[in-house]
């Protein structure tokens, strides 16, 4: 799409400029987002704007950006990475750029004006890595200078955790202490399995040795990491992440509970439970015990944290399996939820939780976006959650009081035997929803009667039409449906492959979305359960091979014949899309495709004969994510063209046109940093393979 086809879909005034010029002197205040230059955590900060205050690169020289240099993973002649995919995005402190790659999650430092490696930290494999669903999922690595030292923190794959010398890689002496495991370092690691797992239950139970190698019996549960800690006021928080919940078929699974540890010291600190036990707020939440032997509730999502008030702000998963928890009734809190936590105590100050008894792998996916904004002329420290279900929550981050008006409403129920749904579920009031939720009559193409005619009785005769929280079929139906159409599907609206960004300066956050559904039908667990799973009781339902997991569903192969032939999609677009919301208002700035449709797919659409003499925006752009971030010029975000050629664009933050484009060798993914090294910005493009870095000539 070119930059005179922008357009503003859903037009709405930005804010003031008294409100922008409070957020100005908000901002200030808040702290945390990259400043100097710098990029100091993946998220931009400890605000999580993915926000840069540089103006080098603006819409006047955008064009004119080219290759810097490109990292493919070379990282010296005695370290092998294993296969790179785009999930990790560097910092940059200090003068340094800071990364992680590959399975083994090596922690890598890089020249930041050639890329070249200049040194490499790797943990030995040991079984708990060997078994890490999420080996390749490391999206980085935190940073703290520690009496006057950089310090580099990573958590591996196989729940350890490691203290890094920044300068040269070396492991901090006297910090944690020594794990015995062959090939480990003899200082500068933490175990975290030991200190996740000694007060609990089922694992006193077993009586058993502890072996750090083996870590957990797989029938007792398993977890690992994604995402890196977070340091706050010398402490250092640790989130998790377990096996993915369309995977699981077992009930028993280790909870993700919520550690932390002296960043100056590495002594463990305190333990929040996810799951709460006996005596604990949100214990009754969990009913039949199922509190004794459920897990996950993972924070495998990114962390915020407001420094100022000492609080860290957690996003929560839901419980173990996905699409089924008929075996763990009630709310089960603290599932699919945003925790703040005092981050010397570890005691929760407030949480809120936003799908509850969550069986829709609708889990928590990006870092909370920490904003100060002017709402109805008051100042607000903002929270923005923004989720799959294609929502941003808003509530204030001291408080967890909603900024806007939050209800609860009645909500489908299951006719799965054994399900129990909660019997409402949180909606928001405002902002509106940036995709489509649910499937509606007035969500369907419209371009002529005849037109959405023949689009309703399609999606009549395809039980295409489905509300928000759609429960999933099971085979075996009285009714004898096929899936449920659960739209958003499991991989959003928003999600992981595409974090926002905002702009603290105006109060806008900008996000990427995808349409799509997950068609969902359950099956006895029986039929994928093998030895390798976790847990040891098998659940009665779980999601049916080829159903529940991708988030996109079945796509509809062309049939030249067909009367809708060329018309992307039966539902309006498009189909991958960036949104502006002003938070001092909620409402809508703008919204564009993300990317460009295929030319010759625009063909097919401009050509069907019932849309002669019609004139329609062909451009619907591309289903999935853009990679973005904000700077104080532009919007920058990653897509592909209609000739299918991978593009980083700049866009104007506050018309949403496209100022410039330039191609790229390989698409960038999941998200954008830069940074300013002796006197050049640079934006790094994470991609399959390394990195692609970009500069001004």
């Amino acid at each position: 799409m070119g930059t005179e086809h922008a357009r503003s879909w859903m037009p709405r005034a930005l804010a003031g400029v008294v409100a922008v010029a409070l957020a100005i002197v908000m901002a200030g205040r808040l702290g945390g987002a990259a400043e100097n230059g710098e990029w100091p955590g993946i998220t931009g900060g400890d605000t999580s704007t993915r926000y840069s205050a540089l103006d080098q690169i603006n819409a006047s020289n955008f064009n004119t950006l080219q290759v810097a240099w490109e990292w493919n993973g070379d990282a010296g002649p005695d370290v092998q990475l294993g296969d790179i995919n785009g999930r990790s995005l560097p910092i940059y402190v200090d003068g340094m750029l800071i990364t992680t790659a590959g399975p083994r999650r090596t922690v890598l430092s890089l020249d930041p004006a050639t890329g070249k490696t200049l040194w490499s930290f790797q943990e030995p494999v040991t079984p708990r890595h060997e078994y890490s669903m999420r080996a390749n999922h490391g999206k980085g690595v935190a940073y703290a200078r520690i009496n006057g030292r950089g310090v580099v923190f990573i958590t591996t794959p196989g729940f350890f955790l490691h203290a890094l010398d920044a300068r040269t890689g070396k492991p901090i002496e006297g910090w944690g202490g020594a794990v015995p495991v062959d090939g480990f370092p003899k200082t500068g690691s933490v175990d975290l399995l030991k200190d996740l797992i000694q007060d609990w239950e089922p694992w006193q139970q077993t009586k058993l040795p502890y072996d750090a190698a083996k870590g957990l019996p797989l029938e007792l549960g398993y977890i690992t990491t994604s995402s890196p800690p977070i340091v706050i006021n010398d402490v250092l928080v640790v989130g998790n992440s377990a096996e993915q919940g369309y995977n699981q078929t077992r009930i028993e699974n280790v909870p993700g509970d919520i550690l932390a540890y002296d960043a100056k010291t590495g002594k463990f600190m305190w333990k929040f439970h996810v799951i709460p036990r006996p005596g604990e707020f949100g214990h009754e939440t969990w009913e039949n015990d199922a509190w004794k032997w459920t897990g996950d509730v993972s924070s495998w999502a990114p962390m915020s944290a407001d420094p100022s008030r000492g609080l860290v702000y957690i996003p929560t998963n839901g419980a173990t399996i996905d699409y089924y928890g008929g075996f763990r009734p009630g709310d089960n809190l603290f599932g699919t939820s945003v925790l703040a936590l005092d981050v010397k105590t570890g005691k929760r100050v407030w949480h809120q939780q936003l799908v509850k008894h969550d069986i829709w792998n609708y889990d928590t996916p990006t870092a909370p976006v920490l904003l100060d904004v002017n709402v109805g002329g008051r100042s607000i420290p903002g929270l923005f959650q923004i989720t799959k279900q294609s929502w941003v929550y808003s509530f204030n981050r001291h408080t967890g009081e909603p900024i806007w008006p939050m209800v609860d409403r009645p909500a489908p129920q299951s006719k799965v035997p054994g399900e129990k749904l909660a019997a409402t579920q949180r909606h928001v009031t405002k902002p509106a929803p940036f995709d489509l939720q649910g499937r509606r009559e007035e969500d369907l193409i419209d371009f002529t009667p005849e037109i959405r005619k023949l689009a309703l009785e399609r999606a009549r005769e395809r039980d295409l039409l489905a509300p928000l929280f759609a429960p999933p079929t099971h085979r075996g139906n009285a009714e004898g449906k096929g899936p449920a159409n659960i739209c958003p599907g499991g991989g959003g609206g928003a999600n992981i492959t595409g974090p926002p960004a905002a702009d603290p300066t105006s109060g806008v956050i900008f996000i990427t979305s995808t349409m799509g559904c997950s068609p969902t039908i359950l099956a006895p667990a029986s039929e994928r359960d093998n030895d390798k799973m976790t847990g040891k009781t098998l659940s009665p339902w779980a999601t049916a091979r080829g159903t529940g997991g991708d988030g996109l569903g079945p796509q509809r192969k062309p049939d030249p014949d067909d009367v809708l032939a060329g018309i992307p999609d039966l539902f309006k677009g498009p189909l991958g899309r960036i949104v502006a919301i002003d938070m001092n208002t909620g409402e809508h700035a703008w919204m564009i495709p993300h990317g460009d449709m295929d030319a010759k797919q625009q063909e097919a659409f401009r050509n069907n004969p019932l849309l002669k003499g019609l004139d329609i925006d062909t451009n619907w752009g591309r289903r999935g994510h853009a990679a973005m971030m904000a700077t104080s010029t532009l919007l920058f975000a990653t897509g592909t063209t209609a000739d299918n050629k991978p593009h980083l664009f700049g866009i104007d933050k506050r018309t949403g046109k496209r100022v410039g484009q330039v191609a790229t060798p390989r698409i960038g993914q999941y998200g954008l940093m830069t940074y300013l090294h002796n006197g050049k910005q640079y934006v790094v493009l994470p991609r399959n393979g390394g990195y692609t870095t970009l500069a001004l000539p």
